[in-house]
């Protein structure tokens, strides 16, 4: 039997609307000896059952896993790991001979707060956002290797930056189903190596696979600069497209290595791109009026709500420097993948920059996550990528 939680007077409001944090603000008193990444039943202050969830010491104190009475068993993950692969398989995501890669849980957008899993191939690479999920982990592989059946051979755990520093937990990165040294995979028809041994993330950004399609449309006969590259995902796509330039840019050694390497993967000796490991502040000032197409696609500036106006300056800094260097009639894909950034703080902070610019600017295309990364209505929160296609005059 799984200990208790109690909520104070009134604090049960949001659970009834079925969002899945409950703050510790809200809790009244707990059972004795509930560890960190226990599951609990939380109750209202009169008793009442709300829901069940992983524990964890922070400001978010609960994670819901369901919001009925029952046991978080071997059944309970496969019923939720077949319902998140149903979803990708009706989008035909999933099952796909065009494509291996996406995202087969998405946290809370999957019901299942604190996890995420994304399909490289014959490789999941699962990651742990919460103590709890963290706890579940040979459970959750267990579901995982039964629901996908030979879809994958391998499970590669992957959370030593993403569970919380002070719970301790000494996680090292470690396949703990299989192991293969196989990192190549296949997106709309396209080959990438996969770095999820020490990439970012999962080691792929699987989120901009439509964003880099509708970018592949508008490459051709065009120079393109892709700043931030990472792997050069972006930069593929506009050589697929048709681009007769492509420059990629980056501030790490590594993700030049892996964009090069991703490049040849698909256009082996092909002149048309360059790849520069260079400041993108510096690389921007240093080329004038030089692309028709212009790609910012940043690390997130704000990881939390205390950091938003800087992260909104530094947006609107980066986006004056893509208006200044771009081609009149050029066209600029610009993202922000902060989650606390909002939708209409991002369009803000690069409206401020085109009037700073001085340029005439057309919305061409609103841009977000794609589907497998989808966001539960009750948890507004899960929206965190944004983007705008942009016609610069």
């Amino acid at each position: 039997m799984y200990r208790n939680i109690y909520l104070k007077r009134g604090k049960e409001e949001s659970l009834r609307r079925f969002h899945p944090w409950i703050f510790s603000g809200a809790i009244q008193r707990s059972d004795e000896g509930i560890a960190e990444g226990d599951i609990v039943r939380v109750l209202s202050s009169d008793g009442m059952f709300l829901a069940v969830g992983h524990y964890q010491i922070g400001s978010i104190s609960v994670r819901v896993l369901s919001f009925r009475d029952i046991t978080i068993d071997h059944e309970f993950w496969t019923s939720r790991l077949a319902s998140a692969l149903e979803v990708r398989r009706s989008l035909g995501i999933a099952d796909s001979d065009d494509n291996n890669t996406y995202r087969l849980v998405h946290g809370e957008g999957d019901n299942l707060p604190g996890l995420v899993i994304d399909c490289y191939g014959k490789t999941a690479v699962m990651q742990a956002h919460s103590v709890g999920m963290h706890v579940c982990r040979m459970d959750v592989c267990a579901a995982l290797v039964e629901v996908m059946q030979d879809r994958i051979e391998n499970v590669y755990y992957k959370s030593e930056t993403t569970l919380p520093f002070k719970a301790d937990l000494g996680q090292q990165n470690s396949f703990i189903h299989g192991g293969s040294d196989e990192n190549t995979t296949k997106e709309n028809g396209l080959l990438f190596h996969v770095d999820w041994l020490k990439g970012q993330k999962t080691g792929f950004f699987v989120d901009q696979r439509e964003n880099r399609l509708l970018l592949e449309k508008y490459s051709k006969g065009k120079s393109v600069l892709n700043m931030f590259c990472y792997t050069g995902g972006f930069s593929v796509y506009a050589m697929r497209g048709g681009a007769t330039l492509v420059h990629s840019v980056d501030s790490s050694a590594k993700a030049i290595e892996l964009t090069n390497a991703n490049v040849d993967l698909n256009f082996a000796g092909d002149k048309r791109h360059e790849a520069f490991c260079e400041d993108a502040f510096k690389f921007l000032d240093a080329n004038e009026g030089k692309y028709d197409l212009i790609i910012l696609d940043p690390p997130a500036f704000a990881k939390h709500r205390g950091a938003l106006h800087n992260a909104l300056k530094g947006y609107t800094r980066l986006n004056v420097k893509g208006f200044e260097k771009i081609k009149s009639g050029g066209i600029l894909f610009t993202f922000s993948c902060s989650q606390v950034v909002t939708k209409d703080n991002f369009r803000n902070a690069v409206f401020t920059a085109a009037a700073q610019a001085g340029r005439k600017v057309r919305i061409l295309h609103q841009l977000h996550q794609p589907a497998d990364h989808p966001i539960n209505i009750y948890h507004p929160e899960g929206e965190y990528l944004k983007g705008l296609v942009l016609y610069v005059e």
